[in-house]
C-alpha cells in the first residue's frame, strides 16, 4: 500500500526519495521534514560533519498548498559539501580521484567490492553510507504526518551506551515521557544513566574507538488489527524487525521484551487478558509488544534494537588492500565516536513507516477524510467487542 524508494551518495548531489500511496489531504509542513532530519543529527559522540549538514527539504511534486495529493511525493535533500566533491563523484565522464582500495572491517567496502567487481571501494562505501538514512527519515516523517492525524505517535530513546545503561529497562515509558527525549544529550531518560553514557563515549574518544548501545521505539495509539497471522510476510512484528535491523550497524532486534522471554516460564512470560466497559480488553502488562502472532493487540507497540561500536576509527584497523594484497591500515572516513542517539531516530521514521503501511492496508482510503471516518469506525468497533 506504501513505499518508497531513495537514491543518491554520501557526497554526491543530493539524496531523493519518493514515496507511493499517501492518500490525499495529509498535512506537509517543510518545518517538520527538517526538524526531523536535525533529530537525526542529534546526540552526544557525533562527528564533525554533523555540523556541516542543514538538510533543507525541497518538496518536487505530491504536494499542493501543503497537503498530499494522493500521487507520489517527491523530496530532495541536497548535500551540503557537493561542491568540494564534484571531481571525485561527478556522473559525467572520467572521475579525477585516486582508486580507494583499502577496506575497512565491519563495514561493507571488501563485500561489495566483492559482488560487484569494482577496485575502487568509493562505489561501495558513499552508498552503504548512514547518509542514505536521510531519505528512511523523509519517506518516516510523511508517515508520522499521516499517524498522527490519528492520534498515533511514535517516539524512541536510549537504554544503553557501552557498559552504561539506565536502571529500568524493560518498563514503557509514558507518552509525554518518550517524548521529551529529545532534551537529553543522549536521548535517554534516566539522567544518571545520561551521565555514564556521555562519560564512556569520552572515554572512547580519547582512545579513537567507538561505541555502540541499544535503543527502543515506542508506537503508542496503536489500534489492535493491523498485520496478520496467516502468512510469515505478512506479520508484522516479521515486517518491523526487518525493517529496523537494516539500519546501518544495527545486528539485533527484539519486540517488547523479546529475550529476556526466552529466561522466563510460560506462566510470567505472557501478558493476562482484563475487560472493563471504558478500555474493553487490555492489559497491564506488555511483555508482548503490543504483538500476538503478528498481529497488533491495542498495546504500545515497542521494538528494541542493538546498535555494533561504529567500524571507522581514529586508529583503524589492519585489512588488506584489494590491489597490492599487501597489509595496511584501513582508509579513515570521517565517523562518529557513537551514533545511538541518532540511530534510534532513524529507527522511528523505520517503525512509522510500516505502521502506517500496515494501517492503510487494513483500512484503505483515497483520502484522510475517507482514512479517518474508517479509522474511527474501527475504534468503536473494537471497544464494543
Amino acid at each position: 500500500m506504501l513505499r518508497f524508494l531513495d537514491s543518491g551518495e554520501s557526497h554526491g548531489a543530493g539524496m531523493l526519495a519518493v514515496v507511493e500511496g499517501m492518500p490525499m489531504g495529509v498535512p506537509v509542513r517543510r518545518e517538520f521534514l527538517e526538524s526531523e532530519l536535525a533529530r537525526r543529527r542529534l546526540g552526544y559522540g557525533r562527528g564533525p560533519r554533523m555540523a556541516l549538514e542543514r538538510d533543507e527539504v525541497e518538496i518536487l511534486g505530491g504536494v499542493r498548498g501543503g497537503r498530499t495529493l494522493g500521487s507520489p511525493v517527491a523530496l530532495l535533500v541536497r548535500n551540503a559539501e557537493h561542491r568540494k566533491w564534484l571531481k571525485v563523484m561527478s556522473p559525467y565522464g572520467e572521475v579525477e580521484a585516486e582508486p580507494l582500495t583499502r577496506p575497512r572491517p565491519g563495514h561493507a567496502d571488501l563485500a561489495g567490492a566483492i559482488k560487484y567487481g569494482t577496485r575502487d571501494i568509493r562505489d561501495i562505501l558513499e552508498r552503504s553510507s548512514a547518509r542514505e538514512t536521510v531519505g528512511r527519515v523523509c519517506a518516516g516523517a510523511l508517515a508520522k504526518s499521516l499517524l498522527v492525524c490519528l492520534d498515533i505517535h511514535v517516539y524512541s530513546h536510549v537504554l544503553q551506551v557501552g557498559e552504561a545503561r539506565v536502571t529500568a529497562a524493560g518498563e514503557t515509558p509514558r507518552r509525554e515521557e518518550a517524548a521529551a527525549a529529545d532534551e537529553d544529550p543522549m536521548r535517554c531518560l534516566d539522567r544518571e544513566a545520561s551521565l555514564r553514557m556521555r562519560e564512556e563515549v569520552d572515554r572512547a574518544r580519547r582512545e579513537g574507538d567507538s561505541l555502540g548501545g541499544v535503543f527502543e521505539v515506542v508506537a503508542y495509539g496503536v489500534p489492535p488489527g493491523l498485520g496478520s497471522h496467516v502468512h510469515w510476510d505478512r506479520r508484522l512484528d516479521g515486517r518491523l524487525a526487518a525493517a529496523v535491523m537494516s539500519i546501518q550497524a544495527v545486528k539485533g532486534v527484539e519486540v517488547g521484551e523479546g529475550f529476556l522471554l526466552a529466561g522466563m516460564r510460560g506462566s510470567l512470560a505472557s501478558d493476562p487478558i482484563y475487560h472493563s466497559k471504558r478500555r474493553g480488553f487490555y492489559r497491564r502488562t506488555n511483555r508482548a509488544g503490543g504483538l500476538e502472532g503478528g498481529i497488533t493487540n491495542g498495546e504500545p507497540v515497542v521494538v528494541r534494537a542493538a546498535m555494533k561500536p561504529i567500524p571507522t576509527l581514529a586508529s583503524p584497523l589492519e585489512t588488506v588492500d584489494l590491489v597490492t594484497k599487501e597489509r595496511v591500515a584501513a582508509a579513515v572516513e570521517r565517523a562518529d565516536v557513537c551514533a545511538v542517539p541518532a540511530a534510534a531516530v532513524i529507527a522511528e521514521s523505520a517503525v512509522a513507516f510500516v505502521l502506517a503501511d500496515a494501517l492503510l492496508e487494513k483500512l484503505g482510503g483515497d483520502s484522510l477524510e475517507e482514512l479517518g471516518a474508517r479509522f474511527r469506525d474501527l475504534k468503536r468497533r473494537y471497544k464494543a467487542f
